[in-house]
């Protein structure tokens, strides 16, 4: 992997590590990617970074449908969730596909490299 593509990706991979709702999972494989680089597992770890951070960017669709369901007002409370929905639906008219909390912009901006990455 050439260096300007790897310390862009480290970096961003920081910026999710550092994001308080970058979930278990995606911490797991964003660590494991980390501690493989330079190993002969830095392509098999760099495949599974991929796959996880595909599975868990949310969706502007998921954001507004969770955020307008019983369970996300559940969650964030009847104020909250109503807020982060019309920010979701702001971000949808935006033309935003996904999330712009700190965890799915670093998810996002990595994915752009996919190709390069694999």
């Amino acid at each position: 992997m050439e260096k300007e593509l790897m310390d862009y990706v480290k970096e961003k991979t920081a910026d999710l590590l550092a994001a308080p709702m970058c979930c278990k999972e995606l911490r797991a494989a964003a660590e494991a990617w980390l501690a493989a680089l330079g190993t002969d597992e830095e392509s098999a770890a760099t495949k599974a970074y991929v796959a996880e951070l595909e599975a868990d960017i949310m969706p502007v669709d998921g954001l507004i449908a969770f955020t307008e369901s019983d369970a996300g007002r559940a969650l964030f409370g009847e104020e909250r969730a109503a807020a982060m929905a019309a920010h979701g639906h702001a971000l949808k008219d935006a033309g935003r596909l996904y999330c712009d909390c700190p965890a799915c912009t670093a998810a996002a901006a990595i994915l752009e490299k996919k190709a390069q990455l694999l």
